[in-house]
C-alpha cells in the first residue's frame, strides 16, 4: 500500500499540492476573516493537521529511502552547510512544509488577535499578504497597527 501511495505522491506532486492547498486558507484569512468558515476551517487545528500529516508522511517516506536526518544538524555549522542542505530535495521539501505551516500559523494568530482588538479586516490586508511571503515582516507590521488599536505597547500577551 505504501508503494502505491508513494508512487502517486511524488515529491513534486506534494510540493504542488502544498502550494495550492494553502491558498484557500490564505484567501479565507485575508478576505473573510470573520466568517463562520474561517472559524471552522482556518483558525482551527484543521490546516495544521493537514500540514502536520504531510510532514509526518515525508519523514516516513525519507526514512524508508535511507535519508540521514542527522545531517540536518549541519545547518548550525555555517551558512555554506545550510546552502548544501538546500541542495537536498528531502531537506528542501521538509523545510518548505515547515515554512508554510509557520506562516499560516502566524496569519491565524494575526486574525484572532485582530478580532480581539476589533481591528478591521481592511487594516489586516497588507500585514497578512506580507506574512504570506515574509512572515516576520508581516507580524511586525501588524504589531505596529495593533499598537494604535490596543492603545498600549505590550511585550507580553
Amino acid at each position: 500500500m505504501f508503494g502505491q501511495i508513494s508512487a502517486f505522491f511524488t515529491i513534486e506532486t506534494i510540493y504542488l499540492w502544498l502550494n495550492f492547498g494553502v491558498l484557500p486558507f490564505w484567501f479565507i484569512l485575508i478576505f473573510f476573516p470573520q466568517s463562520r468558515i474561517s472559524g471552522l476551517l482556518v483558525t482551527s487545528i484543521v490546516p495544521f493537521v493537514i500540514l502536520g500529516s504531510t510532514y509526518i508522511y515525508l519523514i516516513y517516506y525519507f526514512f524508508n529511502e535511507g535519508y540521514d536526518f542527522l545531517q540536518n544538524f549541519e545547518l548550525y555549522l555555517g551558512i555554506y552547510n545550510l546552502a548544501n542542505l538546500f541542495e537536498n530535495e528531502a531537506f528542501l521539501i521538509l523545510f518548505w512544509t515547515h515554512f508554510l505551516a509557520i506562516n499560516l500559523f502566524c496569519a491565524t494568530w494575526i486574525v484572532r488577535d485582530s478580532q480581539k482588538y476589533l481591528i478591521s479586516k481592511y487594516f489586516n490586508f497588507i500585514p497578512l499578504v506580507i506574512t504570506y511571503f515574509v512572515g516576520p515582516v508581516g507580524i511586525i507590521l501588524y504589531w505596529v497597527i495593533r499598537i494604535f488599536f490596543a492603545k498600549k505597547i505590550s511585550l507580553f500577551d
